[in-house]
């Protein structure tokens, strides 16, 4: 039951990263002519409008109060947090860059879900949390050059994205997911507007523009929708590595589009960061082996 269950995370999972790194290089190309503020609007209104049409259709939507539940509401706003910080640096770094120190959050799940989870990690996977840490410092290369506001913004943002999803776990199961989506959506989308004047105002849209952000509305919707699929019931040790999928795609886009060229730094604290998060993948699994023996072992007569 669990080995189904885990399959089906880690389908969710890698289609949830799909949606997120290229609805990431379409809010990339629009950086430039707009703030953070005014993406979130317009991008949100599109995703609000969809998500709601699709939770109406599956009977999907709840009661508003829903919001003050502790673990919906502090999920909501580690989303905001994640969504500000996260655009904010795909303006000033690399695509490939600010995907390669987003790889460190299912390092950074797997030390939340110890401290605040109770689930256990032993001193190896401490120790490969610790070096896959020392893996995004590689990437930021403190410096001059490398130790940015904005890798710092990346850095923060997957803080925030690590305590979205632990508090995904803790949500009531009777809460569709649709529903949380809903949720998250329009309050990303109220933020946004609140921004807008404070990030430089409102700036004129061409509709290639509106178009872009229409094409990144729909596969940011892909990621919400299965992004909580992934983390709900599910083992979050086995299932946060299969983030690292998004690094295909965000290289592929980077060198296609942006014309980005992984430097040796980059990938060497990619390697660092994915090999320690497989390490902690493998032991979990090997941790997991003998309970899941047990429980498909057949009841005696």
């Amino acid at each position: 039951m669990h080995s189904t269950a885990n399959f089906r995370g880690a389908i969710f999972m890698c289609l949830a990263m799909a949606g997120f790194t290229c609805n990431d290089a379409l809010v990339k190309s629009v950086t430039g002519v707009m703030n953070s503020g005014q993406i979130m609007l317009v991008r949100g209104l599109f995703t609000s409008v969809l998500v709601l049409l699709l939770a109406r259709h599956f009977g999907a939507l709840r009661p508003f109060r829903h919001i003050w539940t502790p673990a919906v509401a502090l999920r909501v706003v580690a989303e905001v947090f994640a969504s500000i910080t996260y655009i904010f640096a795909l303006g000033q770094i690399p695509l490939a860059n600010a995907s390669a120190i987003l790889q460190a959050l299912p390092l950074a799940v797997t030390l939340g879900a110890a401290l605040f989870l109770h689930e256990p990690v032993g001193w190896r996977r401490w120790l490969a949390i610790l070096i896959g840490f020392l893996g995004v410092l590689i990437v930021i290369r403190p410096g001059p050059e490398g130790f940015t506001w904005a890798a710092l913004s990346v850095v923060a943002s997957v803080v925030f994205a690590a305590i979205r999803d632990l508090c995904t776990r803790r949500i009531d199961p009777a809460i569709p997911s649709l529903f949380i989506s809903v949720i998250t959506a329009t309050v990303i989308t109220l933020t946004g507007a609140v921004l807008i004047v404070p990030l430089g105002g409102w700036q004129p849209m061409s509709m290639g523009s509106l178009g872009t952000l229409a094409a990144a509305s729909i596969l940011l919707l892909v990621g919400y929708q299965f992004i909580v699929l992934a983390m709900r019931n599910r083992e979050i040790g086995i299932i946060a590595p299969f983030r690292y999928t998004s690094l295909i795609w965000s290289i592929g886009i980077g060198i296609l589009f942006f014309s980005e060229e992984p430097d040796v730094w980059m990938i060497t604290g990619v390697a660092v960061i994915v090999a320690s998060g497989l390490y902690t993948f493998a032991r979990e699994r090997r941790r997991r082996a003998p309970a899941l023996a047990q429980e498909s072992e057949p009841a005696s007569s």
